[in-house]
């Protein structure tokens, strides 16, 4: 899947005290996702303006940072989508499975997958190693973002993910997914509740012992089996090449601690 570049500009009506000149945005555009009727992008680290360890374009609400610094990150995400703030949809994410529907003005929730029909609001992930990920059924027009760690894999998030949009019109062999960037199965050494975990849910193929003689899991491949076991075409499934290993372009919370989010951020393209 193509990606591309994005800026996420500078602002001027807002955090004055700010340098705007600071600013080096190159959140990833989704290239390919519009031919399916969808803009998204993933925000990176650059082009917002908190300090520090959530330097610069920290999106997550609840790691710390300075709540002003994250309003005006967002609004800066919201301009980049070509929307105002307040259709920034941003669940608090619990590492379950439970579903928000969402429009206009409503409130998602404690909830790890959102679904709309409405192209004049913005589905938002937040991450820093979870998987984030984008459903789409082109011909349905329905929209869904997903969260996704290890304790997600467990609960079935993804499954309910597919079953959410399959509930409000989609067709699974119809349905194109996109995985962003998540932590590698390379840094992702995992104990025995992890490995138990993915075994108990059809997703032991995707914890292996690696050279190091530590299990390793590969949070993208157990959510590409179940897409997979959800009817999703495995040829309509896209993995980023992009990890967060290290912290460096995108927040990794087993890189740094304390760190912020980032986020994949979704729309349906048609009327406002």
């Amino acid at each position: 899947m193509g990606e591309g570049r994005v800026a996420i500009g500078s602002r001027t009506d807002a955090l004055s005290e700010v340098d705007p000149h600071r600013v080096a945005p190159d959140a990833v555009v989704l290239d390919d996702l519009a031919a399916f009727g969808v803009r998204a992008i993933v925000t990176t680290r650059s082009g917002g303006v908190s300090t520090g360890p959530y330097a610069s374009l920290n999106l997550g609400g609840h790691v710390g940072d300075e709540p002003a610094h994250v309003a005006e990150n967002r609004s800066r995400l919201a301009a980049a989508m070509t929307v105002t703030a307040d259709a920034l949809m941003i669940a608090n994410q619990v590492h379950g499975c439970d579903v928000a529907v969402v429009g206009h003005g409503d409130e998602p929730g404690d909830v790890d997958v959102l679904v709309t029909t409405d192209p004049s609001i913005v589905l938002c992930v937040l991450v820093a190693d979870c998987v984030p990920a984008v459903l789409v059924d082109p011909v349905a027009a329905v929209l869904a973002v997903v969260h996704v760690g290890w304790r997600g894999v467990a609960a079935g998030t993804m499954l309910a993910g597919v079953d959410a949009i399959v509930a409000n019109g989609a067709d699974p062999a119809r349905c194109r997914a996109y995985l962003g960037p998540r932590i590698s199965a390379r840094s992702y050494v995992v104990g025995d509740e992890v490995v138990a975990a993915f075994h108990a849910v059809g997703c032991g193929g995707d914890v292996v012992v690696a050279d190091d003689g530590r299990w390793h899991a590969d949070l993208a491949g157990a959510c590409a089996r179940q897409l997979a076991a959800s009817g999703v075409q495995p040829g309509h499934v896209t993995v980023s090449s992009s990890v967060t290993d290290g912290g460096e372009r995108f927040f990794s919370d087993r890189a740094r601690r304390p760190c912020g989010r980032f986020a994949i951020a979704a729309r349906l393209q048609g009327r406002s």
